[in-house]
């Protein structure tokens, strides 16, 4: 029995390309390629460009999907295309190889987790410890919603080439100059890269651990504690974790 084949939502499609097309063109090439199964029959004439965006954005979801379950090592462009359910050929248009293909699949995951996590941090609050609790909140939503991108990032990146650790490298270094600046922000207390850094080590830490040992479905229970290693850094005690208004 072959590999399961990647199904394409308009959420994902819709934020990869913005305003660039209509929803309503967004949401008919995402049905034709649910009616097809993965491939673009005959139909309502779209704008080439955008299935074009739809099918490497399969091929890269199908990446995300081998390397969870097959891991980065044993993966083969072959895993891609039968998830993906695309010709050779047809990956060749888009990839140079493997590790392109990978590259590619990594930077979307970070793209994706960035602009959940930037919302989250906007919709948090004036406070640190607020903005602090939406951002977990929201990562680890985004943990649990989209496990194989997360372990992409957190896990399978670690075993791949020198260019994807250097992006890993980089990842973590860009959320922890966030902390940083958060903690500049707010004049409770001290502003520390060091301290920033630890927090993102150490909570990268946590769920790599969790994926790695396919432990990803309980990662939002994980909140209180995350908080409480956390704000004490910040705050010189425990953290609160607050309950959403009204419950």
């Amino acid at each position: 029995m072959g590999a399961a084949r990647i199904q394409l939502t308009e959420e994902v499609l819709a934020g990869a390309v913005g305003d660039a097309w209509s929803r309503e063109q967004v949401r008919a090439v995402v049905e034709m390629l649910i009616a097809g199964d993965g491939k673009f029959g005959p139909g309502r004439r779209l704008p080439t460009e955008l299935k074009e965006t739809a099918q490497r954005l399969r091929m890269l979801l199908a990446m995300q999907r081998a390397c969870a379950e097959l891991g980065y090592r044993k993966t083969t462009v072959h895993h891609v295309l039968e998830r993906a359910g695309v010709s050779r050929p047809t990956f060749y248009q888009y990839f140079n190889d493997k590790e392109d293909c990978f590259v590619m699949a990594f930077d979307f995951a970070v793209e994706r987790m960035r602009a959940h996590l930037t919302a989250a941090a906007m919709e948090g609050g004036e406070d640190w410890h607020s903005r602090l609790q939406s951002t977990l909140t929201e990562l680890l939503r985004f943990v649990a919603s989209e496990p194989d991108a997360a372990r992409m990032l957190i896990v399978e990146a670690r075993g791949a080439n020198p260019d994807i650790l250097q992006r890993h490298d980089a990842l973590l270094d860009s959320l922890a100059a966030c902390v940083d600046d958060g903690l500049k922000d707010d004049s409770s207390g001290p502003a520390n890269a060091i301290t920033a850094e630890g927090l993102v080590a150490g909570i990268e830490a946590v769920l790599y651990v969790r994926l790695n040992y396919g432990e990803g479905d309980g990662v939002e229970a994980l909140l209180p504690a995350l908080m409480s290693f956390a704000a004490p850094a910040h705050e010189g005690g425990p953290a609160v974790v607050n309950s959403p208004a009204g419950t």
